[in-house]
């Protein structure tokens, strides 16, 4: 019979797992099971088998959790009995990370030990898996895509037993769901506030003409467009005293950012140090609704100019589909690279490269118009 200390001890194992898990998800593996030597392919036909499993994540790029299976293997023209193989057990998982905004697919391979069960034996066992998952909404809770998982039982010496292993190979889809997408919180968490439909800006040519109008918080906006009169705020906020915010300072003509922007070595991936800074950004655009911004990509003169320049396009869409994703609408933002063709400080120090690379968020004059003018890096 299966001891009862190895499957608890699991239990224990991944438990403790679930309370610091980075995400966690549930999948299922229905497919075909083919036995792959004898004498298992003497004995039995093609048959079918089914696995699930509770997957904690550790980190982005690697989950464990406990797995339990089924195969059932018809018997062959001539052979009286069916196989029924049953499994329990865990193991871990590396993969592409779910989380990531720029993943459209994520490749996987698992590993996992198992205790089997087949007819009256228990045996030591286990599988190794690769597969590709696909999202199938946008907030990436759902996942499919197709699989190819290897299981081996290994026999040992048993008087009166064929002592070879049992070898099958099964192929089909796996389908997971899970936690999705989530925002990450900030150390300085705001208080929520009710939702309000922002009220149409003021155009900035009326305070020409009404010069007269009093001023009671001398902010220079008047009292009959200022909806704090009493308290002494700027005109991007419409007289109100402007928001402060952890990591980003809002001015006339930038978004600043008092923390950098931090991707993945040579790809367009944000890493999640940088998901609280986004989310000061993101949240800053809410409080003014008015201001629209050109998310600008920047590297130093490293490499190639042409791969510099697509990199940097990529990384400002990167930042650009974030932002989207928080709530800022489209047609407010627009991205664009600069490659290593705007620097900062020069590039012939390390001091200064790590300047010249940079995401920048210029604030755009407010016009009538919906189109965002591009910026020459001449």
């Amino acid at each position: 019979m299966i001891g009862r200390s190895a499957p608890g001890a699991l239990l224990v194992l991944f438990a403790s797992a679930a309370a610091s898990a980075e995400g966690f998800s549930i999948k299922l593996e229905p497919g075909v099971a083919i036995p792959v030597s004898a004498p298992q392919s003497d004995v039995y036909d093609v048959g079918g088998g089914q696995s699930l499993k509770a997957l904690f994540g550790l980190t982005p790029y690697l989950d464990i959790g406990p797995a339990a299976s089924f195969l059932f293997l018809p018997a062959a023209k001539d052979q009286a009995e069916s196989g029924v193989v049953w499994g329990l057990g865990g193991g871990v998982r590396v993969k592409r990370p779910h989380n990531q905004l720029t993943s459209g697919t994520s490749p996987w391979f698992e590993a996992d030990l198992l205790y089997i069960r087949t007819g009256g034996l228990n045996r030591l066992g286990f599988d190794l898996a690769v597969g590709v998952a696909f999202p199938l909404d946008e907030a990436k809770s759902f996942w499919a895509g197709p699989f190819v998982r290897y299981q081996q039982t290994v026999s040992g010496e048993r008087v009166g037993y064929d002592t070879r292993d049992a070898k099958i190979l099964l192929a089909g889809l796996s389908i997971e769901f899970g936690t999705g997408l989530k925002r990450r919180a900030t150390s300085e968490p705001r208080p929520m506030e009710p939702a309000r439909e922002p009220e149409p800006p003021q155009p900035i040519v009326q305070i020409q003409k009404v010069e007269s109008c009093t001023d009671r918080d001398a902010d220079s906006v008047p009292d009959n467009i200022d909806r704090c009169p009493d308290v002494a705020g700027v005109i991007e906020s419409a007289g109100c005293a402007a928001p402060t915010y952890a990591t980003v300072v809002v001015t006339k003509d930038k978004i600043e950012l008092k923390e950098k922007l931090f991707f993945a070595w040579n790809r367009a991936e944000i890493k999640p140090a940088s998901f609280r800074v986004l989310d000061d950004v993101a949240l800053a655009m809410k409080d003014n609704p008015t201001i629209r911004v050109r998310i600008e990509g920047h590297t130093d003169s490293s490499g190639a100019a042409e791969h510099n320049q697509k990199l940097s396009q990529r990384r400002a869409e990167s930042v650009l589909e974030y932002l989207v994703t928080h709530g800022v609408t489209s047609a407010r933002l627009v991205a664009q690279g600069f490659g290593p063709g705007v620097p900062l400080d020069t590039n012939d120090t390390a001091d200064g490269r790590e300047k010249n690379r940079r995401v920048e968020f210029v604030v755009l004059a407010t016009t009538a118009t919906t189109e965002i003018p591009p910026r020459s890096n001449q």
